[in-house]
Formats: structure tokens, C-alpha cells, sequence
């Protein structure tokens, strides 16, 4: 279940952290580990995909968990402490929705299907925003995909007003409906190219605080969905923009992962981040590192795209308004 926003040191101790950073560890999932399933080998792979495997790993956990972590953000909203200039502190909620999601298993569906996992696609959706490799009409593109990434299960790119979306736990379970293994698959099934991006809309805060246009800032945040966290092995090592995340990750993720291994749990601290909206000072701190920060973590979600080729509708917006 999520901690309480007030757990977070930021407002005891201002001068080591900041605003962005606090709402980088109270929008962070933390999920029970689950005991793995029977191992796929390695050279049952093809190419691209079992170089990038690596031995690099986290904790199995499954997706049915990782959603319900979302359901109380979802209804309410997800409560970040906020210092404000004047030196009040307020508590902004942030509604969360599904932006956007990529999901590669590491074998083909049937495979899983003799497993017992109710995985095969209903394509019954005429939507173009959702999509599988049992719909790519391409047979050649297909095929490459396969080898580079793994067997692509299911996309979603979402394209509606923030205004308009559902919660992020009403879509999933609205593509469940046509992609029931999206409550079913364990980390360690899917391939590292699996990932998700969660779009942040502030909702209110506690108490309602006037001329709050510093408050107005919006996020997408990319969580990796599988248990192997091993660099795509298409990007040269030689590229900062991921060795950079790499680092901030340790930097300030590393009581949480501390604190949740404790628990059973494992955090999904976000591998990249875009933002909208953030204006003036309040979301950064000059003693720390937060532009740099904040740079490399855009950097990783445009490296990520373009490496995945994917076209993603939200961070198109928040980019053409910068």
C-alpha cells in the first residue's frame, strides 16, 4: 500500500532536498516480490533480446499487483508535500492515467497459453491506439520487431484531453477486456523493452492555496515492467544520457529501495521523466543537482522513444509547448 507523503524527509531537511524530488519518491509503486516462475533460458532467445537480458535483475513481481498499488492514486489521487516559497507547506494531489504502454514477452503467447495463462489477444477494437503483433500487418516488420525486442503483446498510446482520460486503474482494466494477460504475466516474463508511462495531472491541494500557478506543473513518469533492467544492447555504452539515469537512480532511490526490500517490496522508481509547466523555483533546489537531473532524466525518455520507435503522443505535446 502507498506510504504516507509526509514519510518523506524533504520537509524536515529543505536543504538537501526539493520539490521535484519529492514527487519523484511519492509517485514511486512499490510492489510485493513474488517467487519465480521456471526460468526461460537465455539461448531460447534470439539476438538483440538475450544480449540485452544480461544478468542484470530485479525482483519477479506481477502486474496484478503493480495495478493495485494504483487503485487508491486513482480514485483520490496521489499526495505530494509541497514547500511553497513562503515556507507553508501544502499537499497536491496528482491524478494518474495511463499515457502510454509497451508490453514484450520473452516467448511467444502460446507459450504462456500452455502454461495456463489466459493471454490470447480479443482483437475485437477498432482503435488505432491499441495494438499487437497478432494485428501488425507487416509479417517482415513483425518479424524484426521480435528479434530486437521479444513478442510484442500489446501497445497503447493514449491521444485523449487529460480532461477527458479514465484513471489509470478503470484503462487497464478496460484493456483487459481484450488483453487479459495484462493481469496475469509476472515481470520476469517480459522482455526489458516492456514499460509504461504514467501522465501526472494536479487535481487540488490541502489547503487550497491562491495564485498557485507554480502548482500548475505536469508529469510523465516511464516505468520499466520487467524484472531485467539490462541497457538495450542497440545503445552504445558511450551514451550518457542513460549511464546518467543509471546514476540518479542510485542517487536518490536508494533509501526507498532500502526501506521496501525490508518490507518484501521492491520500488519502480521512474527510469525517465518529461515535464510541463514547471515554472519558477519552487520544483528545484540550487544546492542540489535537480536541473542536471532533470535535463538527463528528458533526455532518457527522447533516447528511449526514438529507440523504441515509438511515437508517444504526451511527450510530443509536452515537448511542442517548452
Amino acid at each position: 500500500m502507498p506510504y504516507s507523503p509526509w514519510d518523506i524527509p524533504m520537509l524536515s531537511n529543505p536543504n538537501e532536498y526539493s520539490n521535484f524530488q519529492c514527487f519523484l519518491q511519492s509517485i514511486t509503486p512499490s510492489v510485493l516480490t513474488q517467487q519465480q516462475p521456471p526460468k526461460v533460458p537465455v539461448q531460447m532467445l534470439n539476438g538483440c533480446l538475450s544480449q540485452s537480458l544480461g544478468n542484470n535483475s530485479t525482483g519477479c513481481f506481477s502486474l496484478s499487483d503493480l495495478w493495485k498499488f494504483y487503485k487508491d492514486w486513482s480514485c483520490f489521487g496521489a499526495g505530494v508535500p509541497i514547500l511553497l516559497n513562503s515556507g507553508d507547506s501544502v499537499l497536491q494531489y496528482y491524478s494518474p492515467s495511463l499515457s502510454a504502454l509497451q508490453i514484450y514477452t520473452r516467448k511467444p503467447v502460446d507459450y504462456y497459453s500452455r502454461l495456463g495463462i489466459s493471454c490470447t489477444p480479443k482483437l475485437e477494437s477498432d482503435s488505432s491506439d491499441v495494438t499487437s503483433d497478432d494485428s501488425t500487418g507487416d509479417h517482415e516488420v513483425s518479424c524484426q520487431t521480435t528479434e530486437r525486442f521479444g513478442h510484442l503483446y500489446c501497445q497503447y498510446n493514449e491521444t485523449a484531453s487529460p480532461y477527458d482520460r479514465v484513471p489509470l486503474t478503470d484503462k487497464i482494466n478496460e484493456l483487459a477486456q481484450n488483453y487479459p494477460a495484462l493481469l496475469k504475466f509476472q515481470s520476469v516474463q517480459l522482455s526489458p523493452y516492456s514499460w509504461m508511462a504514467v501522465a501526472w495531472y494536479p487535481i487540488y491541494q490541502i489547503p487550497f492555496t491562491r495564485n498557485a500557478k507554480d502548482l500548475s506543473a505536469c508529469f510523465i513518469t516511464y516505468n520499466t515492467l520487467s524484472s531485467f533492467q539490462g541497457l538495450p544492447c542497440t545503445i552504445l555504452e558511450e551514451d550518457e544520457k542513460f549511464q546518467n539515469i543509471n546514476t540518479l537512480g542510485k542517487e536518490w532511490g536508494g533509501r526507498m529501495l532500502e526501506r521496501d526490500s525490508r518490507r518484501g517490496e521492491i520500488a519502480l522508481p521512474p527510469f525517465a521523466v518529461a515535464t510541463y509547466k514547471m515554472y519558477g523555483e519552487l520544483w528545484t533546489n540550487p544546492e542540489t543537482s535537480d536541473k542536471e537531473n532533470i535535463a538527463s532524466y528528458l533526455n532518457a525518455a527522447n533516447s528511449w522513444l526514438k529507440h523504441c520507435k515509438f511515437q508517444h503522443h504526451d511527450f510530443n505535446f509536452f515537448m511542442s509547448r517548452r
